[in-house]
């Protein structure tokens, strides 16, 4: 099978395990599709698989952006095709795994994304720099109410972004919006979820480990590289809380407290991102037969596509 076969959903079900497994079986190579562990150095904070556990399987988009630099979702776009369609060509399978939400969906869906304009988004970088969030949410209600309601508040990258288009094009945000219907190259999509109790539990383990294996140390060793002027990668989960800890705004409880509430905030957002795609196909993590159900789907799927 060369088609490939998305594994996605919320931060912590299991999807880098199923991920291998399928990947095994399928004669597969991975495709990442986890915004933050597209950077170098950024490992534990990123719960990224290490070398050693990739079962000598390829894994491609992972550490391919310096701190510094600022990971976008066209580029990622661009890139991570390209990778699927070599994979395809030499006959094995992409097995994509992740689950930045609009990453997925750029990968997965028509989407074209409107030109930038360095003076444009200099502007509202500019307003949100020197007056923050709330004056860039003040600007995208007045611009455009329903780009207002749908981006969080907090989201100062996205609403500068969405500024720009609706200035550069004339036209609302999401008019941008990616088509969604057959997911490009007939891609089987299966997401991974788990009960709410137990997968809080789990980001809970998540996060201590995470504390104890040195999250901290890899955070002053990133700050060393730039860590804080990286647009994107500072503000991560986990490692912005540790940044806020060695600049003395709380003590190191509360960063780890503050990190296990963040990725439990995030993980209801991709619970419910991905719940709206009707194109999925669920499985329970918890399930001891995971890959052979996951691997029953992909085939149900490549039968009904026939």
């Amino acid at each position: 099978m060369t088609r490939p076969v998305a594994v996605v959903g919320p931060t912590a079900t299991g999807k880098s395990d199923l991920a291998l497994a399928l990947a095994e079986r399928l004669h597969g190579e991975i495709v990442n599709i986890d915004a933050m562990q597209l950077y170098r150095g950024m490992d534990i904070g990123t719960a990224k698989l290490p070398v050693a556990q990739r079962r000598g399987i390829p894994h491609h988009q992972l550490d391919v952006l310096d701190i510094t630099e600022t990971a976008t979702v066209a580029a990622y776009q661009t890139a991570a095709r390209a990778d699927v369609e070599a994979i395809m060509a030499r006959g094995h399978t992409p097995v994509i795994v992740g689950g930045s939400m609009m990453y997925v969906q750029a990968l997965l869906d028509d989407w074209d994304f409107p030109a930038t304009d360095p003076e444009i988004r200099a502007k509202w970088e500019a307003v949100l720099a020197d007056r923050g969030t709330v004056a860039v949410h003040e600007a995208l209600k007045q611009a455009d109410p329903v780009a207002a309601r749908t981006i969080l508040p907090t989201d100062g990258r996205r609403m500068v972004r969405a500024l720009e288009v609706v200035e550069l094009t004339g036209k609302p945000f999401a008019a941008s919006a990616p088509q969604i219907g057959e997911p490009r190259w007939g891609t089987v999509i299966l997401g991974v979820d788990r009960d709410t109790a137990e997968l809080d539990a789990r980001i809970e383990l998540r996060t201590a480990t995470m504390f104890e294996s040195g999250l901290v140390e890899e955070t002053e060793q990133l700050i060393a590289q730039g860590l804080r002027h990286g647009q994107t990668a500072r503000r991560a989960i986990g490692y912005a809380q540790v940044l806020d800890f060695l600049d003395g705004e709380y003590d190191l409880a509360e960063a780890r407290e503050r990190t296990f509430i963040g990725t439990r905030r995030y993980v209801r957002r991709q619970r419910s991102w991905f719940r709206r795609d009707q194109r999925v196909h669920w499985v329970d993590g918890a399930d001891p037969a995971l890959s052979a159900t996951a691997f029953a789907l992909i085939e149900q799927a490549a039968v009904a596509a026939r």
